[in-house]
């Protein structure tokens, strides 16, 4: 089975590839065709399906894992897909990482780290109410996007994330001293968790109707209250840890209620911005050639970002 980034042009393909997006259209003659995303664990390309059948909106819808022949095709330096034909595949026959890019480390590796840094907490208040939260939300934890688009937006990208901001809190709290290194370590395997409820999952993610209405900040704000319920902590510890979540992306503007007003809850955000910066840099970045710019990314103020020669080395 020939993967999305293998593809050449000319290519005869018969394939299963999950439905991402799909878009009714209709030519400037009066014909209807199908627009089609279709991605792999490698990919996506665009599919065109241009004589539409009875019962193809039901096949190509978004989230569908779909059985499809057709033809690669390259169109202005770009490679399409023709679509042929399509029949829906069940989920429940397939194994769903071979159709959502996953993280770059292996789920089993990161749910160790995730073990070693919660049993490397000191606080044990602290230690008792990420053990119950990461308990909790366990199973989606560890194989949910971050976001819908923008950064660590694979299979395992909300874990991944999270301990890429404790590895970076592990080394900021090294060399400024005066942070308290659990409760930065704590927020950063915690506080996004409510996206657990505000994503639908890693196959074709989307908000929810809570992520839509309510937002993560607010569902684990929400969810640290009743852990410490649970666990009858109360007190500064809970104010302190909720106040970590609420102002975690700094601004109004990106969702936070508060600014962050305690040193730690302003090192939790900004490391969160660098590494979710730093992942969308990255994604352009692959995506261009060297010697270009990348294509504007609208979640960096619309900046084009340049690729040097010395890039190379990444993709060799």
């Amino acid at each position: 089975m020939e993967m999305i980034k293998d593809f050449e042009d000319g290519q005869h393909v018969f394939n299963q590839l999950l439905v991402t997006q799909v878009d009714k259209c209709v030519t400037t003659q009066g014909r209807s065709y199908l627009n089609v995303t279709l991605q792999d664990s490698t990919g996506s390309i665009l599919g065109k399906k241009w004589d539409v059948f009875d019962g193809d909106l039901e096949v190509f819808k978004e989230g569908n894992i779909v059985a499809v022949e057709g033809e690669v095709l390259k169109y202005k330096g770009t490679l399409q897909f023709k679509i042929i034909s399509g029949a829906q595949v069940s989920v429940s026959d397939v194994d769903v990482t071979k159709f959502v890019p996953q993280a770059p480390v292996p789920r089993e590796e990161l749910e160790k780290k995730l073990d070693s840094y919660i049993e490397s907490l000191k606080d044990e208040d602290l230690k008792k109410i990420v053990t119950y939260l990461v308990n909790k939300f366990h199973d989606k934890y560890v194989i949910h996007p971050a976001a819908v688009r923008n950064h660590h937006n694979f299979a395992s990208g909300l874990l991944y994330h999270s301990l890429c901001m404790a590895d970076l809190a592990e080394q900021v709290c090294k060399l400024y001293t005066k942070l308290n290194r659990d409760w930065v370590i704590a927020g950063a395997l915690i506080h996004d968790l409510g996206k657990t409820i505000e994503l639908s999952g890693p196959i074709a993610t989307k908000y929810t109707i809570e992520g839509n209405l309510v937002g993560h900040i607010s569902i684990m704000v929400a969810e640290i209250r009743m852990a410490c319920k649970e666990l009858k902590i109360e007190g500064e510890k809970l104010t302190l840890l909720e106040h970590m979540i609420a102002s975690h992306h700094s601004k109004p503007e990106f969702g936070s209620p508060v600014p962050p007003l305690t040193r730690e809850a302003l090192a939790l955000a900004m490391i969160d911005d660098f590494d979710a910066k730093m992942n969308i840099v990255d994604k352009a970045v692959e995506n261009a050639d060297l010697g270009s710019f990348t294509e504007k990314i609208f979640a960096l103020d619309g900046r084009a970002y340049y690729v040097p020669s010395y890039e190379k080395k990444n993709r060799e």
